[in-house]
């Protein structure tokens, strides 16, 4: 069914009407609200009761507008994170000094004097497209109905009149006022939705959480995610040295303590010999495994810079890899370590979860970014949070400031875009 046509029966569409509905009564409760109460707190600011009053009317304005939020992200989808909470400074004094200098109250009250406006206009907006519609496209089943419209010249209508000689009770007039009831039914959705889009705006912008505290608080993510991240990987070495290198240099000194042994006794040779062989064998081992775990730390072949780190990753991908770069500037090795173990998250995920044939990798760095991206031609389908490690990925790369982008519609291509800045102590 074409959109023009379906949209009035879908549900995005009632919910916005139920919501321009309720935006009234809402209105008209929040603004005769936040009126009384800075009236009456004004007044009474020469006694010791105005500031208390301001400062309890202000919670309350800062409890209603959180529940105003949730119920414009459940009906028309504005999905608003929730504001920083309330913080009140120690006494009695601190608490009212706290109230009275909370952002988010005076917002809220703000949000509460514009509700009633943009309620009314919703309000009138839904109520005589959707009315008028559904009357207009039915009116034909329902005109018999009308009481007798008598007009100059003496004769009766069961119709509506527009003129005294315009009457709506012709073959031609009725289908006149169906094609305009369904004109009228099929732009309600749309006249509702424009709007419902202010009010969405003053929700977004008045609601939720400021420019400041959400950097804050993704600050403090990607600091949490950076430990949490530092943690496992201590882990990980850890566990390795003690299961892999550790444990072999304990049968090195064993091996080498026995043909020692052996030698001091006067013992056969040849198996002091074999004793010897075997703990230069677990040597070698050793030294395999600590090597690998250095590079699972650093790579070295980022000594070489990171456009000869992604050629050898691509060199190893089971995918063919076409590799593009365009490097201006080298990042701290931090970044470029980022960037190098992003790389090869991404050519891993190609080659088990894409279904490709090929990719393409391109490198690029300039105003102070590094992007990073990956491109294949498999079944697409990826999404963040789908078990393909873009969910930890973006974790870390949110640690130092960085972005990722996904765009994998079903059937491909994939695109996946990462963005770091080129210095690890700035802060784009």
């Amino acid at each position: 069914m074409p959109a023009a046509i379906a949209e009035p029966f879908r549900r995005r569409s009632w919910a916005e009407l139920l919501y321009s509905v309720l935006g009234l009564p809402i209105g008209v409760a929040g603004f005769v609200f936040t009126v009384t109460t800075l009236s009456v707190s004004g007044g009474l600011l020469v006694t010791f009761v105005g500031l208390p009053l301001l400062a309890v009317t202000g919670l309350i304005s800062r409890y209603a507008a959180s529940k105003l939020r949730r119920f414009a992200n459940r009906l028309i989808g504005t999905n608003v994170p929730e504001a920083q909470r309330f913080h009140a400074n120690p006494g009695l004094l601190g608490w009212i000094g706290s109230c009275l200098k909370d952002g988010t109250a005076w917002r809220a009250r703000l949000y509460l004097l514009l509700k009633l406006p943009v309620g009314i206009a919703m309000f009138v907006a839904a109520t005589v497209c959707w009315v008028y519609g559904f009357g207009g496209l039915t009116y034909a089943t329902w005109r018999w109905a009308l009481p007798c419209n008598t007009t100059s010249d003496g004769v009766c209508h069961h119709s509506i009149g527009f003129t005294d000689s315009w009457q709506a009770d012709t073959p031609g007039r009725i289908l006149l006022m169906t094609i305009g009831g369904l004109l009228l039914f099929l732009a309600a959705p749309w006249v509702v939705r424009g709007f419902v889009s202010i009010d969405r705006a003053l929700v977004s912008s008045l609601l939720g959480p400021t420019g400041d505290a959400q950097r804050v608080a993704q600050l403090e993510r990607s600091r949490a995610a950076a430990v949490d991240d530092s943690a496992a990987t201590l882990r990980r070495i850890e566990r390795d040295l003690h299961d892999g290198a550790q444990a072999r240099l304990v049968a090195l000194a064993m091996n080498v303590g026995l043909a020692r042994e052996k030698l001091a006794e006067g013992g056969d040779p040849a198996e002091a010999t074999r004793l010897l062989d075997s703990a230069h064998t677990t040597a070698k081992q050793a030294l395999a495994e600590l090597r690998d775990l250095a590079r699972g730390i650093h790579p070295p072949v980022l000594d070489a810079g990171l456009d000869a780190a992604v050629e050898t990753l691509a060199a190893h991908s089971p995918v063919p890899v076409r590799i593009s770069s365009r490097l201006t500037e080298r990042p701290d090795p931090a970044i470029e370590t980022m960037a190098y173990f992003c790389a090869a998250e991404l050519l891993t995920n190609v080659a088990k979860h894409g279904g490709a044939s090929r990719a393409e990798l391109d490198l690029f760095s300039g105003s102070g970014r590094l992007v990073v991206t990956v491109r294949d031609d498999g079944r697409g389908g990826a999404r963040l949070g789908a078990g393909t490690g873009l969910t930890g990925l973006t974790e870390r790369i949110a640690a130092v400031d960085g972005r990722l982008q996904v765009d994998s519609p079903i059937g491909g291509p994939t695109v996946v875009r990462v963005e770091l800045p080129t210095r690890s102590g700035g802060v784009s």
